[in-house]
């Protein structure tokens, strides 16, 4: 997820006023040198110290995987330019939660920021991440900490109703959280939303646009969802501005 430049250099300040992240290590033994699969990147909190977590420089090569070319999060190119210190990756176009052009286990890694609360089906989106990683691959999600942000009025989602999206197997044209987004949506703190109309359309048409948060989280929810996905989750950690960084294997 991209920030304006004020608010990176904000975000830069605190992380050199806060120090390294205390889930750095377990992530960074992850991922140093090993090959990985990015999940609707590029993303500022993976980018050179003082991101978050500097973990880009780290690998040994990432690709990317984005449901469209061009779409109002990014605009790629053949090759997946994460990094100017590491040769560019590929970009591949496919849905997240269905990666059937990718062969099993062939990644040693995910990465995955502010993308995972787009999915209208979690669960299925992070079994298709194991089924591509390797036996006891890594994982590094970060998602938004709902009430930190324009979420604050929605409640986290329970994760037994994730489960039933699974278990229905939902798919990404889903629609059901559109009344609870469009009634407690904060657009003070939503400074691309638009006009409340604008960003109705968009939330009606979202399959086009992948705007929707259909899930909300917070660390206890995003813990017992990862749990219940099968993983083990080694380090979740709250971050400022609006972060929750988990760390994981499958």
């Amino acid at each position: 997820m991209r920030v304006s430049p004020a608010k990176q250099f904000s975000n830069h300040l605190h992380v050199l006023l806060r120090g390294r992240m205390r889930c750095y290590e377990a992530a960074l033994s992850l991922v140093n040198q090993k090959i990985g699969l990015e999940i609707g990147g590029p993303s500022d909190v993976f980018r050179k110290w003082p991101a978050a977590l500097p973990l880009y420089d780290k690998v040994a090569s990432l690709d990317n995987c984005d449901f469209s070319r061009s779409n109002k999060w990014a605009h790629h190119q053949e090759g997946y330019r994460f990094s100017p210190q590491k040769a560019p990756g590929k970009t591949i176009c496919c849905e997240g939660s269905n990666l059937s052009v990718i062969a099993d286990r062939a990644y040693d890694f995910v990465l995955s920021s502010h993308s995972l609360e787009h999915h209208a089906n979690p669960i299925k989106a992070l079994k298709e991440w194991q089924r591509v990683t390797r036996p006891r691959g890594g994982l590094i999600l970060v998602l938004p900490n709902c009430s930190k942000t324009f979420d604050h009025r929605r409640q986290p989602t329970p994760v037994a109703h994730m489960v039933e999206d699974y278990l229905r197997d939902t798919q990404e044209d889903d629609l059901t959280h559109l009344p609870e987004v469009l009634g407690a949506h904060d657009f003070s703190m939503d400074a691309g939303a638009g006009s409340a109309e604008e960003f109705r359309e968009r939330s009606i048409h979202n399959f086009e646009f992948r705007c929707l948060h259909h899930h909300v989280f917070n660390e206890t929810n995003s813990r017992e969802l990862l749990a219940e996905a099968g993983l083990q989750v080694l380090a979740v950690e709250a971050v400022w501005p609006n972060h929750i960084f988990l760390v994981a294997q499958f």
